[in-house]
């Protein structure tokens, strides 16, 4: 119960990561409030309270910082992916993506900081892709990209009050992960060929990001701010070279 008597927020909670940590969350003992663009998904835990909220918004995240009022964890996880280069991209697409991942980070971060409990913990859900671009995908690695930067400066300015990290993952089982191999000619041939630059042989799964999740809201994290924490099964930590072939 490493999370007992502490109250976060977790966006983006209806599947994938998110749902992932609100359950982590709330097995670890945490009050926890969630939101999605959409209604409450019919499984969303029992200890977990759902509001229907856009990140995009400043009104709605106002409005669910109000609602939550004190907190001591935040997590930044709601997001979206659009499959472009630059010159296919559209100002819709720019929108989308800077709307939710950018403007959403932000907005979320702006409303709640104030209302955060001395000690708190704002875990921002970044991604491999803000460090190394994955081909086809612009809007969505530079939006990462400001997340990371964004850590940095929260840490900076609203320390020692709120400690403020990201995590990086690599390739989890969701639907943004096969989205990204429907870019590619042959999709199989690319999902083996990307299993055998991950060290561990698998892709992530939703816990496993939960887990450092959890740590970080954790007081056992007190002296980590600032930091990005790439958890991608040892995938960057590879040559280009596809092992599988020697």
């Amino acid at each position: 119960m490493r999370l007992k008597d502490k109250k976060a927020i977790v966006t983006g909670g209806s599947r994938g990561i998110g749902r992932g940590i609100v359950e982590a969350f709330v097995k670890e003992g945490a009050a926890v409030l969630t939101c999605g663009r959409s209604p409450a998904p019919e499984d969303i835990p029992v200890d977990c309270v759902w509001m229907t909220a856009d990140v995009s918004s400043a009104v709605d995240m106002e409005h669910l910082a109000a609602t939550a009022g004190p907190v001591d964890i935040l997590v930044n996880n709601a997001g979206v992916q659009v499959e472009r280069t630059v010159t296919a991209s559209t100002d819709a697409d720019w929108d989308l993506v800077v709307g939710v991942n950018c403007k959403g980070v932000f907005n979320a971060c702006r409303a709640v900081l104030p209302r955060m409990r001395s000690g708190g913990s704002i875990i921002n859900v970044g991604s491999v892709s803000g460090q190394t671009a994955d081909p086809g995908m612009a809007l969505y690695n530079a939006s990462k990209a400001f997340v990371h930067g964004l850590t940095r400066s929260i840490a900076v300015d609203h320390g020692p009050k709120v400690r403020c990290n990201a995590i990086c993952p690599g390739w989890v089982e969701t639907g943004m992960l096969e989205a990204g191999f429907e870019l590619a000619s042959d999709p199989e041939a690319a999902r083996q060929d990307a299993l055998m630059r991950h060290a561990t042989r698998r892709f992530g799964r939703p816990e496993d990001i939960a887990a450092i999740a959890v740590w970080l809201a954790s007081d056992e994290a007190s002296f980590a701010t600032g930091q990005l924490f790439t958890v991608d099964g040892g995938m960057t930590a590879a040559s280009p070279i596809n092992p599988g072939i020697y």
